[in-house]
C-alpha cells in the first residue's frame, strides 16, 4: 500500500507495533484499523442514505399534494434521465480537481434543487417548475464511487483487502436502499408530505461535509490525467453493457413486485418484500467480502451472473405456482443473495480497467449504466404487468439476467465459455 501523509497510514496487513505479524482479526476489523477509514465511511454513509429516500419522498410529496401519480412518476423519471447525463461529468471534475473542491459545491446545488422542489410543491407552483427543480438534483456526486476511490487509493497493491472494501461498500449500498424508502415513507406519512425530502437534503449535505473534510484519505489530484476516457478503455464498454442488463433486473423486479402485492390488495407489504431482497444482498455481500475470492475477477463475473439468473427463477416459480406473497418474499430474499457478489465483482473489474486517475468517472459510468437499465426494466416490467399479469412480469428480470449472462460470457478476458466448451 502506498504511503499516506508521510506514513500516517499503514497497510491493512501490518498495523504498527505488531512486529510484522497480523493479529487474528476479521477482514472488516483490519480494514477499519486504517487511519481515517471510520471517519470518511461515517460521513459517506450519512450522505448515501438519502439516495434511497429521494425518489420515494418525491413521489409521496407530489402525489400527496397534487393528487397525480403520473406527474410524480414523470418528475422522478426526468431526474433519473438528468442524472444519467450529468453524473459522468461531475465525476470527471472530481477526478480532475479533487473530491473536496467539486463534490461539496455539487452537493449544495443538488440540495438547493431539492429545497426548490419542496417549495414549488408546497406553494402550488406550475408543473414545469417541479421538473426543473428535480433535474437540478442531478449534480449529486456518486458518493459510493468516491468512497470506493478512497479505498482503492489506500489499499493499492492489496487485492484481498480491496475485495473486502468493495464488498463492504456494496453491502452499504444495499443497506441504504433498504432503509431509505422505509425512512422516507415513515417521515412523509407521519409528519408532513415534504418531511422526507427535507430530512434527506439535510442528511446529504451534512454527510458530504463530514466526508469531504477528511482530506488525509482523499486520493491525490494528478497533475496529468490520461487522455483516454474510461468509456474508450479496453474492457469497459462490455462491462457497461452488463451493467445495463443488470439494471433491468433491478428495475423490473421492483415494479413487478409492487404490482404483485397490489393485485392481492397488500401494496404496503411490497416495501417489506423488496427490503428482504436487499437484506439478502447485504448479508451475502458481507460474507463475500470475508472470504478470499478464487481466480481473477474477469473469470468470476460470468459465474456470479449465472448464479443471479438461476436464483431469479425462484420468484417466478413462487408467483406462478403458489401466488403467495409470503413465499415470494422468501424467494426474493434468496434471489437477492446473488446481487452483491455480482456487483462487487463488476466494480472490481471497473477499477482494474479504468485508466489511472479516472476512477470516479469509470465507476460513475457503471452506475449510469445501471440507472439506464433500471429505467428500461421498469418500463418493460410495467408494460408486461399491465398487458399480461404480475406473475408473467417475473419473466422480465429473469430474461434481463440471461442477457447479462450472455454479455458477460462473451466479454474478453474470461474463461467461462472455455470451461463450458467441450475439449
Amino acid at each position: 500500500m502506498r504511503d499516506c501523509a508521510r506514513n500516517r497510514c499503514w497497510t491493512a496487513r501490518s498495523p504498527p507495533g505488531d512486529g510484522g505479524r497480523m493479529p487474528q482479526l476479521s477482514p472488516y476489523r483490519r480494514l477499519f484499523r486504517l487511519p481515517g477509514a471510520r471517519a470518511f465511511t461515517a460521513g459517506n454513509l450519512l450522505a448515501r442514505l438519502p439516495m434511497g429516500m429521494f425518489s420515494v419522498s418525491a413521489v409521496m410529496m407530489i402525489a400527496g399534494t397534487r393528487g397525480s401519480y403520473a406527474l410524480a412518476g414523470a418528475v422522478t423519471a426526468t431526474g433519473l434521465a438528468a442524472t444519467a447525463l450529468v453524473a459522468p461529468w461531475t465525476a470527471r471534475l472530481v477526478d480532475r480537481h479533487g473530491q473536496a473542491r467539486v463534490a461539496l459545491p455539487a452537493t449544495v446545488i443538488a440540495v438547493l434543487g431539492s429545497l426548490s422542489l419542496l417549495l414549488c410543491v408546497r406553494h402550488d407552483a406550475p408543473d414545469w417548475t417541479l421538473f426543473a427543480s428535480y433535474a437540478a438534483t442531478a449534480t449529486t456526486p456518486n458518493t459510493g464511487g468516491m468512497s470506493r476511490a478512497r479505498w482503492a487509493h489506500l489499499l493499492a497493491g492489496d487485492a484481498k483487502a480491496l475485495h473486502t472494501a468493495n464488498s463492504f461498500e456494496q453491502a452499504a449500498d444495499e443497506l441504504c436502499f433498504m432503509l431509505g424508502p422505509v425512512l422516507a415513507a415513515f417521515l412523509c406519512g407521519t409528519l408532513f408530505p415534504e418531511a422526507g425530502t427535507l430530512f434527506g437534503a439535510a442528511l446529504l449535505l451534512t454527510g458530504m461535509v463530514l466526508f469531504t473534510t477528511r482530506r488525509a484519505t482523499e486520493p491525490p489530484v494528478r497533475a496529468h490525467i490520461s487522455g483516454r476516457a474510461p468509456l474508450r478503455a479496453p474492457g469497459i464498454p462490455p462491462l457497461l453493457a452488463v451493467c445495463l442488463a443488470m439494471g433491468g433486473v433491478f428495475g423490473a423486479t421492483e415494479v413487478v413486485t409492487l404490482a404483485f402485492a397490489d393485485a392481492q390488495g397488500r401494496q404496503p407489504a411490497a416495501g417489506i418484500v423488496l427490503a428482504l431482497q436487499a437484506a439478502g444482498s447485504c448479508a451475502a455481500g458481507l460474507l463475500y467480502g470475508a472470504v478470499k475470492p478464487a481466480g481473477p475477477a474477469a473469470a468470476r463475473l460470468p459465474w456470479c451472473v449465472a448464479a443471479m439468473a438461476a436464483l431469479l427463477t425462484l420468484p417466478l416459480l413462487a408467483a406462478a405456482l403458489t401466488g403467495s406473497l409470503l413465499l415470494l418474499a422468501a424467494a426474493l430474499l434468496v434471489a437477492g443473495m446473488a446481487t452483491a457478489p455480482t456487483m462487487v465483482t463488476t466494480m472490481t473489474l471497473v477499477q482494474e480497467r479504468t485508466p489511472e486517475g479516472r476512477m470516479n468517472e469509470g465507476m460513475t459510468l457503471a452506475v449510469t449504466g445501471l440507472l439506464g437499465g433500471i429505467a428500461c426494466g421498469s418500463a418493460i416490467g410495467g408494460w408486461t404487468v399491465e398487458h399480461l399479469s404480475p406473475t408473467a412480469g417475473y419473466v422480465v428480470p429473469l430474461t434481463a439476467a440471461a442477457v447479462a449472462l450472455a454479455l458477460s460470457a462473451r466479454a474478453p478476458s474470461n474463461r467461462f465459455t472455455e470451461c463450458l466448451a467441450p475439449h
